[in-house]
């Protein structure tokens, strides 16, 4: 049997996921005859046509939906040997890219991601932050390693990678020192009427929240949104309202920003997770990364 022809593979692949020739001989650095002439070889060598020819446009049939779906796996795990082994060479930087949404808690994300230089040899961190959708593009793009997110990756996004839940945690709250002592002596229905500053609507927590206080029939007073966590903080350090945070970095609130806690709740939840393209956590990076988040969060829980 002949043996498969890996470049040719490739060149398939990356028409299937750029969708025309044109656009992946940009990413190969090719020209567009060269992908053509390559892709013909390709189907010549199987005896099979992968796409159908739509105009100037292709379109992957039934054989090519196949292909692909094995050349994902086979450079999926070219990749997972690369990073194993560039992990076991200890003279070699381990890169370890990662996609963090900017709605994750940043003294969350520092306290988890810090375990990557306990990994054997020389380790550089390399730290995207975006929203969502742009971060999981980059991930299926294979720039990044993991994604790490408040939200889990649903079948409405369609690119191969996996959920793997790092922890989860209930609210607290906060307000400046003049305010707590009258807030907390009836939460959470003090809170009716009461400035209250809010994540916005790129968080889950924005609905979770709101729907909670809909089922215990408290109206606070929505004063401010924020993309930004940190600045959310701020407001509420200057005394312009109460605000939310997950209880798992509640100590590093109260002494960041020198506000007290005013009350807590677990009806809420914030859930973390790490979105990778591997189905079991093979890339080192990514299982240490699991493994501290798991003992962190299992840690405060007994607290």
């Amino acid at each position: 049997m002949k043996q498969l022809n890996y470049k040719h593979l490739r060149y398939f692949f990356t028409v299937a996921r750029e969708g025309s020739i044109v656009k992946a001989a940009e990413v190969l650095h090719v020209s567009p005859q060269t992908i053509s002439g390559q892709l013909t070889a390709f189907e010549d060598y199987l005896g099979i046509e992968l796409f159908d020819r739509v105009g100037k446009r292709l379109v992957l049939n039934t054989e090519g939906k196949l292909a692909l779906h094995y050349a994902e796996d086979i450079f999926s795990l070219g990749e997972e040997l690369q990073q194993s082994l560039q992990a076991h060479d200890l003279t070699k930087t381990f890169i370890f890219n990662v996609g963090i949404t900017d709605v994750v808690p940043k003294i969350l994300v520092a306290t988890i991601l810090e375990s990557a230089y306990e990994l054997d040899g020389p380790v550089k961190l390399v730290c995207r932050e975006g929203d969502y959708k742009t971060l999981l593009g980059e991930l299926a793009l294979n720039r990044i390693d993991l994604v790490i997110s408040d939200r889990p990756l649903t079948t409405s996004i369609p690119i191969k990678a996996y959920n793997h839940l790092l922890g989860e945690s209930g609210l607290s709250f906060y307000a400046k020192n003049n305010d707590a002592k009258k807030l907390k002596s009836d939460f959470p229905y003090s809170l009716d009427q009461s400035p209250l500053l809010i994540s916005s609507d790129k968080s889950n927590q924005k609905a979770n929240l709101l729907n909670w206080f809909e089922s215990i029939d408290v109206a606070p007073e929505i004063v401010a949104e924020f993309d930004d966590s940190a600045l959310m903080k701020y407001f509420g350090q200057l005394g312009h309202g109460v605000f939310c945070t997950p209880s798992i970095i509640e100590q590093h609130v109260c002494k960041q920003y020198d506000v007290k806690v005013i009350g807590r709740t677990d009806a809420v939840k914030e859930r973390y997770y790490a979105i990778s393209p591997e189905r079991k956590m093979k890339h080192p990076g990514v299982r240490l990364l699991a493994e501290t988040a798991e003992q962190l969060f299992a840690s405060k829980r007994k607290q």
